[in-house]
C-alpha cells in the first residue's frame, strides 16, 4: 500500500487514518485449516463459487518470499526481484491458458520500473469485464508478503481456480498486477490512461486487493455500501464478520486510479500502520492500541507476517464475488466437455504429431461440436477429422509443424463450439531440426547495436569514461556507484533443441573499492529467475575474464537470461560484460 494518499480530481480531503480499522477474531490465526469459516450459516453463498485452497495461496507466498531472498531482501518495482515476481505470475498464467501481456510503463513510473501484468480470461462478453488487480511491487525495506504479495498471491490462484474449473461465463474477467504502486499509484494509473474511452466503459467493475492479510487486520472494503461492493459484502456478512469501510486505505491503492476515471472500484483490506480501537478489539479480537501490521513496510514483512484465516477469507470472498459478477447464472440445458488426450507433444519441423479430441455430454441433450484450435504459431496447422462430432465422440487432430517453425514450447487452446462454448489446452513442443545445427542465440551481446533486444536497466549499456570494451566500444557497467544499488539486464531466447550442449560465454571484467574476500557487492547470473552464477568484490582482477555457463539442461527451451550486479551502502564494486555469446554444439 501506498504510504501517502493523493488528492481525488474532487479536492478530496485526506481522509484521517485514525479512524479506526477491524481487526480478526481473536486466535483466528490458528485457524488456517478452515477453508470456509462458518460456511455454515450461508450455505447458499458457500455454493455459489469454488473454495480457494489457502494453503495454495501461501505457497505462492512462499514463492514471493523466496525471490526477494534471492533478489536483495526485496521486490521494489526497480529491481530483479519484481521482474522475478512478474515471471512466477506470467508463467503460471500462461500454462492455464489466459492472454498474458507485459505492459512497460513508458511514462509516469520510476525509471527502471519493471510492466504492469495483465491477464485475461479469453471467456464471455467482451463489452462486459470485470477486472481484479493488485500491486505486485513492495518496498525496498523487505520482500513484501503482506503488502501486498497477499493481494497478489490471492489473485492468481482465484484466476486459476476460474481456469480449473472453466464456468460459462456472462462477462469478461481481467486481472492485473501493478508496478510501482509504492512510488504512488504510477503502473495502474499508466494502464487506465492507455486505454480508450471505450475500453474504460466496458469495465463495469474494479476490485482491488491490498494487505489482505495483516496479523492484527480486520474485515474492510472499499466503499462498502456502493452498488459493485456488494457481493463482496455479501460474503463477509455471511460469515457474520461485519465489515466496515476501508477509511485508511481511501486514496492510497490502485482502485483510486480507476475512481480517478469513473469506474466504479470496491476491494477488500484488513489494515496497514493505523491502530485498532477497542470498540474494534471487543467486536473482532485482537489487540487493542496495535498497528494492524506491525510490520508494515518493514523487513519482518515476511511470510510469518501472513493471518492465515484472513487471507482463506478474503480468497473466498474474491472468488464469490468473480462468480456473481462475471460467471452465467445459468446453467445450459445442453452442455458438454472436451479434452485432449495427449495434451502434449512434442515433433521436429518438417514432421506432424496427433491427439484425441473427446467430447462428453455433460448435461441435457447430445449436440453438435464444431472443433478449431488457436495459439499455433505461424507454419503450425492444426486440422480435425472430423471437423465437427456429437458430443461423446472423438476426433483426432493433427499438428503440422512447418519446417521454418523455430523451437520452442507453444501453448494451443483446442476449442469446442455448440451451444455454448468449451476449450482444452494442448501444449505443442518444436524440436531441432533433423540433429545439431550449431547456433549462437544472444542477439546483440556485445552492446554494439544499440540496447535492443536488452530489458532492464538499459542505461548501463553504452561507452563511459572509467571502464573500456572487451571488443569494440560498448559493454555493459552494473554498479559502482559506491552506494546500495542494483542493475539488472536481461534478454529472453529460445535455446535450440537436437543438440547435446549449450554453452554461455561472457566476458567479465571485476574491479573493487572494497578490501579483502568478503562478497559486499554480488554479480550473479540467472535462467529464468534462478541464480546459476555468482562472482563478487572478490573476484576483481586486472583486465576481463571469460566465464562460461552449461546450458544444456536447457535445449529445446525459451529462457530468460539474466544478468544482475547488487551493491551493498558503501565502497564501489563494478562489473563490467561485453561480448556475451550462447551457442549450441
Amino acid at each position: 500500500m501506498l504510504r501517502l494518499r493523493r488528492l481525488s480530481l474532487a479536492g478530496l480531503a485526506l481522509a484521517t487514518a485514525a479512524a479506526g480499522l477491524a481487526v480478526l477474531p481473536a486466535g483466528a490465526e490458528a485457524a488456517s485449516a478452515d477453508r470456509h469459516p462458518a460456511a455454515a450459516s450461508a450455505p447458499a453463498l458457500a455454493a455459489a463459487a469454488p473454495d480457494i485452497d489457502v494453503t495454495r495461496v501461501q505457497a505462492h507466498l512462499t514463492e514471493f518470499n523466496a525471490i526477494a531472498t534471492r533478489n536483495g531482501g526485496n521486490r521494489r518495482s526497480t529491481g530483479q526481484g519484481y521482474r522475478d515476481s512478474v515471471a512466477y505470475v506470467k508463467g503460471k498464467l500462461q500454462a492455464a491458458g489466459y492472454t498474458v501481456t507485459e505492459q512497460p510503463c513508458t511514462s509516469g513510473c520510476t525509471s527502471g520500473a519493471g510492466p504492469n501484468l495483465i491477464a485475461e480470461w479469453p471467456h464471455g462478453d467482451a463489452s462486459k469485464v470485470y477486472m481484479f488487480g493488485a500491486h505486485l511491487d513492495g518496498v525496498s525495506a523487505g520482500p513484501g508478503i503482506n503488502d501486498n504479495g497477499s493481494g497478489s498471491a490471492t489473485l492468481l490462484e482465484v484466476a486459476l481456480k476460474l481456469a480449473e474449473t472453466r464456468p460459462s461465463m456472462g462477462a469478461r474477467v481481467r486481472f492485473g498486477w501493478w508496478t510501482d504502486e509504492e512510488q504512488g499509484l504510477n503502473g495502474s494509473e499508466f494502464y487506465v490512461r492507455s486505454l480508450t474511452s471505450a475500453q474504460r466503459t466496458a469495465i463495469k467493475a474494479y476490485y482491488n486487493f491490498d494487505m489482505v492479510a495483516s496479523p492484527n487486520g480486520g474485515y474492510f472494503i472499499n466503499h462498502i455500501t456502493s452498488a459493485a461492493a456488494a457481493p463482496m459484502k455479501a460474503y463477509w456478512d455471511s460469515l457474520n464478520l461485519q465489515p466496515e469501510e476501508n477509511t485508511e486505505g481511501a486514496g492510497r491503492s490502485d482502485d483510486y486510479s480507476f475512481e480517478n476515471y469513473g469506474i466504479p472500484t470496491s476491494g477488500y483490506a484488513m489494515g496497514a500502520s493505523a491502530r485498532k480501537t477497542s470498540a474494534q478489539a471487543a467486536k473482532w479480537g485482537g489487540t487493542a492500541g496495535a498497528a494492524y501490521d506491525g510490520c508494515y513496510h518493514s523487513s519482518c514483512d515476511t511470510t510469518s507476517n501472513i493471518n492465515a484465516t484472513g487471507l482463506n477469507r478474503s480468497a473466498d470472498g474474491v472468488a464469490y464475488t468473480l462468480w456473481k459478477q462475471a460467471v452465467s447464472d445459468t446453467t445450459p440445458a445442453n452442455d458438454f466437455s472436451v479434452s485432449a488426450s495427449p495434451a502434449t507433444g512434442s515433433t521436429a519441423p518438417g514432421t506432424s504429431l496427433t491427439t484425441t479430441v473427446a467430447t462428453a455430454t455433460t448435461s441435457g441433450s447430445a449436440q453438435t461440436v464444431n472443433l478449431s484450435a488457436s495459439g499455433a504459431p505461424s507454419g503450425v496447422t492444426v486440422a480435425f477429422s472430423p471437423a465437427s462430432v456429437t458430443s461423446g465422440a472423438s476426433a483426432t487432430a493433427t499438428i503440422t509443424v512447418g519446417s521454418s517453425v523455430p523451437p520452442g514450447t507453444y501453448p494451443l487452446t483446442i476449442t469446442g463450439t455448440g451451444a455454448v462454448t468449451r476449450t482444452a489446452p494442448y501444449t505443442l513442443t518444436v524440436k531441432g531440426a533433423g540433429g545439431c545445427t550449431a547456433a549462437q542465440v544472444i542477439s546483440n551481446g556485445g552492446f554494439e547495436n544499440g540496447t535492443s533486444p536488452w530489458t532492464g536497466d538499459t542505461g548501463a549499456i553504452g561507452t563511459f569514461s572509467g571502464q573500456s570494451a572487451h571488443s569494440g566500444s560498448r559493454y555493459a557497467w552494473l554498479a559502482g556507484y559506491g552506494y546500495a544499488a542494483s542493475d539488472t539486464l536481461g534478454q529472453t531466447v529460445t535455446v535450440p533443441a537436437g543438440c547435446t550442449k549449450a554453452t554461455l560465454k561472457y566476458w567479465l571484467h571485476i574491479d573493487t573499492a572494497e578490501s579483502g574476500s568478503t562478497a559486499y557487492d554480488t554479480f550473479q547470473v540467472k535462467v529464468n529467475g534462478a541464480v546459476k552464477q555468482t562472482y563478487s568484490n572478490g573476484n576483481a582482477a586486472t583486465g576481463y575474464t571469460e566465464r562460461t555457463l552449461d546450458l544444456s539442461p536447457y535445449l529445446g527451451q525459451q529462457i530468460t537470461l539474466s544478468f544482475t550486479a547488487t551493491e551493498d551502502a558503501s565502497l564501489q564494486t563494478s562489473f563490467v560484460i561485453d561480448d556475451a555469446t550462447l551457442t549450441t554444439g
